[in-house]
C-alpha cells in the first residue's frame, strides 16, 4: 500500500502517520488492497480538515471530514471511507450474480 500523507498549515507527526495508516488499513478487508492514495491533513479556520483519494483495482474513492479535533477528522474519514468501499464491493457482488 503506498499512501502519502502530508499536511498543510499542520506537522504530520509520525503519530498522526501512523494513525491514518492504521485506519485505513482496515479498508482492505472489504475490498482489494489500495494501491495507491494521497491523505491531506488540512488546519483551516481553527477546523482541522482530512481529505483522501485512494486507488483499489478498479475504483477511486474520494472523502473530506473536518472536526475540531485531528484524530476524530481521521476516524470520520475512515468511516466515510469505509462506506464507498463497502458500498462499492456490494455493487460488484450484485454484477456477479447478475442483479444488477
Amino acid at each position: 500500500m503506498s499512501i502519502n500523507i502530508s499536511g498543510h498549515h499542520v506537522e504530520v507527526t509520525a503519530a498522526m502517520e501512523e494513525y491514518v495508516k492504521e485506519k485505513l488499513v482496515r479498508l482492505e478487508r472489504h475490498a482489494e488492497p489500495i494501491t495507491s492514495g494521497q491523505v491531506t491533513l488540512t488546519l483551516e479556520k481553527g477546523r482541522q480538515l482530512a481529505e483522501a483519494s485512494l486507488h483499489v483495482s478498479g475504483a477511486d474513492f474520494h472523502a473530506t471530514s473536518s472536526h475540531d479535533d485531528m484524530y476524530a477528522a481521521i476516524d470520520l474519514l475512515a468511516d466515510k471511507l469505509d462506506r464507498q468501499v463497502l458500498k462499492h464491493k456490494e455493487k460488484l457482488v450484485a454484477r456477479q450474480h447478475g442483479q444488477g
